[in-house]
């Protein structure tokens, strides 16, 4: 009786789980169909599948926005986002490190105030920030995302640090005291030792950071009005701009294909991400 009450909870279980991994995908799903369909079945048509599949809406998405081509601004989102991602890395690991293992006078305030951004809207440093970036002349550039990154205060920046900071204090002292009797400074810890144990953490950063930044619509929408410099996101709304809207078909295509690294990123540092927030999570 027992056995069989515990296949029927374990039954019911996986059937919700898959149930809502359906509904989750079902966006995805759609899109990638939607990327083969005519322009005139995306929005009109209560099929899934398209009556007739045209593989051409990758081609002309992929001119879609003259006078150049989508493979341009994906090539401007990777340059973005990798300064954004390597600045993210590094200012979350040497900062963390200093929260979890130094004590200094005004910590726990600097500590509140890292907790204050976190919880701080975007929005209420918006105009501040694009004044500022202004008068320093860095619109139409990717300063004003890679400077803010490197300095913790991109997006996401409080979030990293608190996510690294967590994880460092998992790691037992004893470690560092081991390697400090060897004679190994505050830095070699840091790169010998807290680097290779909080390599789970760092990929979790990484992939939030990445993700994050390839979405961010809004502020490439507010620091970048040059054609030259747009982005996947900005790219893809301007084609609607221009009378896109004739060309539902190439603009779910190019969609699609700008979907294609995120996912790909996610699904191959899976393990370290489950691994990085789990571990989080656990040591406190």
């Amino acid at each position: 009786m027992v056995t069989t009450n515990r296949l029927l909870k374990s039954f019911v279980t996986h059937a919700l789980i898959i149930l809502f991994g359906i509904v989750m995908i079902y966006p995805i799903v759609w899109l990638f169909f939607a990327a083969f369909k005519p322009s005139s079945e995306v929005l009109t048509s209560p099929m899934l599948l398209p009556t007739r599949f045209m593989p051409s809406n990758f081609v002309n998405g992929w001119k879609l926005v003259r006078p150049l081509q989508f493979g341009h601004f994906l090539m401007n989102s990777f340059i973005l986002v990798s300064f954004c991602v390597v600045g993210s890395i590094l200012i979350s690991l040497f900062t963390g490190y200093g929260f979890a293992r130094f004590g200094f006078s005004g910590k726990n305030v600097l500590f509140t105030v890292l907790f204050l951004t976190i919880m701080m809207p975007a929005t209420t440093t918006m105009i501040s920030k694009y004044v500022i970036f202004t008068k320093l002349g860095w619109l139409n550039t990717y300063l004003p995302f890679a400077v803010p990154a490197f300095l913790g205060v991109g997006v996401g920046g409080g979030f990293f640090i608190f996510l690294v900071c967590q994880f460092i204090k998992g790691i037992p002292r004893e470690l560092d005291e081991a390697a400090k009797i060897d004679g190994c400074s505050s830095l070699g810890i840091l790169l010998h030792l807290i680097l290779p144990l909080s390599k789970s953490a760092l990929f979790s950063v990484a992939i939030f950071a990445f993700l994050w930044n390839w979405d961010d619509f809004q502020n490439q929408l507010l620091y970048l009005s040059n054609i030259k410099t747009y982005t996947v996101p900005l790219a893809l709304r301007s084609t609607i701009d221009v009378g896109g809207a004739d060309n539902w078909g190439a603009i779910m295509a190019m969609s699609f294909v700008s979907m294609l690294p995120a996912i790909i990123l996610f699904f191959s540092l899976q393990q370290y991400f489950v691994e990085g927030i789990a571990s989080t999570g656990i040591k406190g």
